[in-house]
């Protein structure tokens, strides 16, 4: 073989050598490439089809008091074979007429079967039709900040319209008008107008929580949005199903202020954080274990002083914690009694003047809405 000749064959297998060595990192890159679109579009294949679209019909006063129809639109998923939907409150609250799009762009009507204006939620139901299917419910206690999530809806009427994202933050707390929705599950998956209600998914194809707001100082879509666990929707919704309403533990006291440890000096108090008892329901657990509410107004300069329109009273008693967890504001006390149940003795650190001690209670289920 002549030297030229060498040189080729030489050259040739350096060609052979390197297009294999580039092709085989082609092929090891390529799944990493499209790993998360496989895990979009298998979810989106097996958790579409039990996504619907809720159309509320209500009716608003409008020109000289006449009742004019109003026309909102939400998202809900399919949670058992009989046909029973869940959704958010505000998805359906004061509507008169539902109308459901299920796969196939079929519409029927639905109709309530409770909500609870509390968590947000709410179960309506529709005629089961032949190969209904219904959303794998996870487990919203084991998610990781970081995780990636995919978010199915209706937004601006689009049907099963598909954003993904990441977990950004659990346990958050959102301030709704005048209630705080505690420990929410925060997304930078895209949330917009008629997604709400609609399931959040994690990679493995189970629904983790329940598209509920999204956060935002101008009105549009900013990159933050909040979803209800699913395991505090189980729960609710499994009550819903069973009374038509949900179940709340209940103590029966009222309060208006959060303690500060400079309020509470300027009370004559120990320097502490906790929850100032203004008043409490005849009959309650509270009231039967001895607990006090206030029974004087807060004067200076000769007039009440008010916290959020409502007069500060004191001498009553400040709780402390609940079952050594502390509680420095109502929503931490509200949050606490919310992981108990009706019939559960709690115990309950309370400050009476300069005195501190422990109580022990059994909770009942709250007689009407807990709106305070």
């Amino acid at each position: 073989m002549t030297r030229s000749g060498k040189w080729s064959m030489v050259v040739t297998i350096l060609i052979i050598f390197a297009t294999g060595v580039v092709l085989g990192l082609w092929m090891n890159r390529r799944p990493a490439l499209e790993s998360a679109e496989v895990v979009v579009t298998r979810v989106y294949r097996e958790i579409s089809p039990t996504v619907v679209n809720i159309v509320a019909r209500r009716q608003t006063p409008w020109m000289y008091m006449r009742p004019v129809p109003e026309y909102g639109q939400g998202s809900g998923f399919v949670i058992d074979r009989d046909g029973h939907v869940l959704t958010n409150n505000h998805v359906v609250a004061n509507a008169e007429y539902l109308e459901v799009t299920l796969m196939g762009e079929r519409k029927v009507q639905a109709k309530l079967v409770g909500r609870d204006p509390i968590s947000d939620l709410a179960v309506i139901k529709v005629t089961p039709i032949p190969g209904m299917v219904a959303a794998p419910l996870g487990d919203s206690d084991k998610l990781h900040v970081g995780q990636r999530v995919i978010a199915i809806g209706n937004p601006f009427g689009f049907q099963n319209f598909v954003t993904s994202g990441f977990i950004s933050a659990l346990n958050r707390d959102l301030a709704i008008g005048q209630k705080t929705m505690m420990g929410m599950i925060q997304t930078d998956a895209a949330i917009n107008p008629g997604n709400s209600g609609g399931p959040l998914i994690d990679s493995k194809g189970k629904v983790i929580g329940i598209n509920t707001a999204l956060i935002s100082q101008t009105g549009g879509f900013m990159g933050i949005s909040v979803a209800l666990p699913i395991n505090r929707a189980k729960k609710v919704a499994g009550q819903i199903l069973k009374w038509g309403h949900a179940i709340y533990p209940w103590i029966g006291i009222r309060s208006w202020l959060d303690l500060e440890p400079r309020t509470a000096e300027l009370m004559g108090l120990p320097a502490v954080s906790g929850v100032l008892i203004y008043q409490l329901a005849a009959g309650s657990p509270a009231a039967a274990a001895g607990l006090r509410g206030g029974d004087r107004l807060l004067v200076v300069g000769g007039r009440p002083v008010t916290y959020k329109g409502r007069p500060i009273v004191l001498g009553g008693d400040v709780i402390l914690a609940v079952n050594n967890v502390p509680t420095s504001s109502y929503d931490d006390y509200r949050s606490a009694l919310a992981e108990r149940n009706v019939g559960e003795a709690v115990i309950l650190k309370v400050l009476r003047g300069t005195s501190e001690f422990n109580v022990t209670l059994t909770l009942e289920a709250a007689p009407t809405l807990p709106s305070e």
